[in-house]
């Protein structure tokens, strides 16, 4: 179910990529927008489907991200 507070993707205009990513932006690219909302996207192919997490599930998959909890 989508909240109902979620904003539009035309809200998320600074989109980056990690600066280790490969020249051949074969990477994520993320955007924060104002009201906390991240955005992530492939960096090849830009007009793809989006990810939107609220401020805390991205708070949660970075603290994750930091502990291993992904590794393999």
């Amino acid at each position: 179910m989508m909240s109902p507070n979620r904003p539009e993707l035309t809200t998320f205009t600074n989109w980056h990529k990690a600066t280790l990513s490969a020249d051949d932006n074969g990477c994520v690219e993320i955007a924060t927008e104002p009201s906390g909302w991240t955005a992530v996207r492939d960096s090849t192919d830009r007009s793809g489907p989006v990810l939107m997490f609220t401020p805390k599930e991205w708070s949660a998959f970075l603290d994750g991200a930091r502990k291993g909890e992904f590794d393999q």
